[in-house]
């Protein structure tokens, strides 16, 4: 019975409406962010912040925007990383042509002119949904990296749409190291994660559970159905638009339009179907899941070709990452369609119970 809410009574309206309610998931969260900004930068290698780590907090941030469109608004969307696109380029332009901007402020621009292009993507979910909908959002997807490369001025008139990010300065504080880039995305990621924990606990978030489960029913009860499906739109591609920034800025340093391609918004797709499509935790799941399964798959090949004396090669090791993760996934999903975040639930549920079995 680690895990038991008796004798927790909530006193006041503000505690019971509190993010965390219990006082062991205060405890562990509190502890897993202690540890995360003040531990992990003094043990963890340079490798490890710079190809684990940070990609991991900018795919979380980005599946965290596909969420919550797709998971609390039930609007499918295969735009993201043409939305990332935006976000970055526009984060860029404002950084090169507005003066001593700081770099937080661009970050926010980024993110309210993807916001923008999200809405205007959106525009065809007040007549379609579902596959056709997916469909429309496609249409972002090849139509935002045509134009950023037809467009020079979006690149600075370079010519093949590559961009160099400028360095990086926050008040005052260059963020060059890999330690710094990993502190400042992870405030970023945690500021924005309790900003959407927020939103999804609010009247526009009970609305977008309303559209998604039964869109005419929610109409009836008076919910402005064209409002909460252009509002979904606009938080979601505002959090992609400020995951490519940071994905330029903090982590490339230098990205081209082609690099925000379909294959990137599948794989943002995958971490919320694997993680849990309508969870904020599930977000962080499909992220770890994607980014670190590949990494442990080429480790334990290279381990097995050391213990059986055998040479493998580099293209047979990339084809079986490629199969092992393939049949991991429809396993997962097979085993538990809701996610890794179902089976955290039903873990928290076995440790209230336990000892007992019921």
């Amino acid at each position: 019975m680690f895990y038991r809410e008796n004798g927790q009574f909530k006193i006041s309206y503000s505690k019971d409406q509190a993010l965390l309610t219990i006082s062991q998931d205060k405890f562990f969260i509190f502890a897993l962010v202690a540890f995360s900004l003040l531990i992990v930068p003094l043990i963890a290698s340079d490798y490890w912040l710079t190809a684990i780590l940070i990609p991991f907090l900018v795919f979380t941030l980005a599946a965290l925007g596909l969420n919550i469109l797709t998971g609390y608004a039930g609007q499918l969307s295969l735009g993201t990383a043409a939305f990332m696109a935006v976000g970055a380029y526009a984060a860029y332009n404002f950084q090169i042509r507005v003066p001593n901007i700081p770099i937080i402020f661009s970050f926010i621009g980024g993110g309210l002119i993807a916001a923008a292009v999200g809405v205007l993507f959106g525009l065809p979910s007040l007549r379609i949904r579902g596959f056709y909908l997916a469909v429309a959002t496609l249409a972002a997807q090849f139509f935002i990296p045509w134009l950023l490369i037809k467009v020079e001025w979006f690149s600075n008139y370079n010519p093949s749409g590559v961009i160099t990010t400028p360095p990086v300065t926050f008040f005052g504080f260059i963020i060059d190291t890999p330690v710094s880039k990993y502190i400042f995305i992870l405030v970023i990621v945690i500021l924005l994660t309790i900003l959407a924990k927020n939103l999804i606990r609010s009247k526009i978030g009970r609305s977008w559970m309303a559209v998604r489960d039964m869109d005419i029913a929610a109409e009836v009860i008076g919910i402005p159905i064209m409002k909460t499906k252009l509002i979904a739109f606009a938080v979601s591609s505002f959090y992609c638009g400020v995951a490519g920034a940071v994905y330029a800025f903090l982590y490339l340093g230098s990205v081209e339009p082609d690099g925000f391609n379909i294959d990137l918004s599948f794989r943002i797709l995958f971490m919320i179907i694997i993680g849990g499509i309508g969870s904020v935790m599930g977000s962080y799941f499909g992220a770890a899941f994607i980014t670190l399964l590949p990494i442990f798959l080429e480790n334990v090949i290279h381990f097995l070709a050391v213990a059986l004396s055998i040479t493998i090669s580099s293209a047979v090791t990339s084809v079986l990452q490629l199969l092992i993760f393939g049949a991991l996934i429809i396993f997962f999903l097979i085993v538990e369609p809701h996610g890794l975040a179902r089976l955290w639930s039903i873990l928290k549920e076995k440790l209230r119970l336990w000892p007992f079995p019921y």
